[in-house]
């Protein structure tokens, strides 16, 4: 069994990477370009993150600082739905710790044996995700998943309602407490059953403020400050404005899709890039171009 109230926080994470890429910009330029990525880890423990390693083969120095902590909560009702599938038309999962959520139940289940039947009747429903990573976390389960290509919650809604009906069982949504309403507002405009479990709550990570002070103290103002989600512009930007003072407008902001992208606007900020997709090698590419143009005065 395991505690509904179990928290779970991610480790203070500082890795960095430095390379040199001809192609994208000369050495010269590219040797002083730093990128502070506001971000969890990868789930893996195999080899460098995703996006470090992206950012490396365009010659930028990378380094990583987790934004949030988890607490999970809710899996006993999320495995007993989890092995009554009869129960709902499908699953949506919006982000990987929502997926985490679901492989704690599987793991920690006295009923891990039986996974393999109720994976086979989920498997006769739609698995709606969100986004290539989200996707490979929930296929590693077993599950086949639909929606890849969908990049945000707005775009998998209208997905969702172009497949579904309203006769259909209500579609499981497991999800974290700082959820957007958008999804559950489109479908719900739709009439599309939806029953939602919040299987995790966000904070910040207790440890955020002194680890970008230390990354400043340390290494200097970063070119690019690249944000994943609108908390981590919630809980961030007042540390950054603080140690960047005046200098503030010369960063670089990025953004890892359009929500996040609205979440630096709200405050008034520039935003250097905004990912095409949700995967390393668009945010990769978006800030790669973005200081490239901005060290060549365009």
């Amino acid at each position: 069994m395991f505690h509904n109230d179990k928290w779970v926080s991610v480790s203070t994470v500082v890795r960095r990477l430095s390379f040199t890429q001809a192609e994208v910009a000369s050495p010269e330029i590219t040797a002083k370009m730093k990128v502070l990525l506001l971000k969890e880890p990868r789930e893996s423990d195999s080899g460098p993150d995703p996006y470090i390693k992206e950012l490396a083969a365009y010659g930028l120095s990378a380094t990583l600082i987790p934004v949030l902590s988890f607490k999970f909560v809710s899996l006993n009702v999320l495995s007993e739905k989890l092995f009554l599938p009869e129960k709902h038309g499908g699953l949506i999962f919006t982000s990987p710790r929502a997926v985490e959520a679901l492989k704690m139940c599987i793991e920690s289940s006295a009923r891990r044996e039986e996974w393999t039947a109720a994976k086979d009747k989920w498997n006769t429903k739609p698995v709606y995700v969100v986004g290539k990573a989200t996707a490979s976390l929930v296929e590693a389960l077993g599950l086949t998943t639909c929606g890849e290509q969908t990049g945000t919650a707005d775009v998998l809604s209208r997905l969702i309602i172009e497949r579904e009906d309203p006769a259909i069982l209500p579609l499981l949504f497991p999800c974290g407490s700082l959820k957007r309403e958008v999804l559950p507002t489109a479908l719900r405009q739709n009439e599309i059953p939806l029953e939602t479990l919040t299987v995790y709550q966000t904070a910040e990570h207790p440890d955020l403020e002194k680890n970008i002070t230390h990354y400043f103290n340390n290494q200097g103002m970063p070119a690019s400050v690249a944000f994943f989600s609108p908390s981590g512009v919630k809980f961030c930007l007042d540390t950054l404005k603080r140690l960047a003072g005046p200098r503030l407008d010369q960063i670089k902001f990025a953004a890892i899709g359009p929500t996040t992208a609205d979440a630096l606007e709200a405050e008034g900020l520039t935003v250097g890039c905004s990912a095409e997709k949700p995967t390393p090698q668009h945010l990769a590419k978006g800030i790669a171009q973005a200081l490239s143009s901005a060290a060549s005065g365009l």
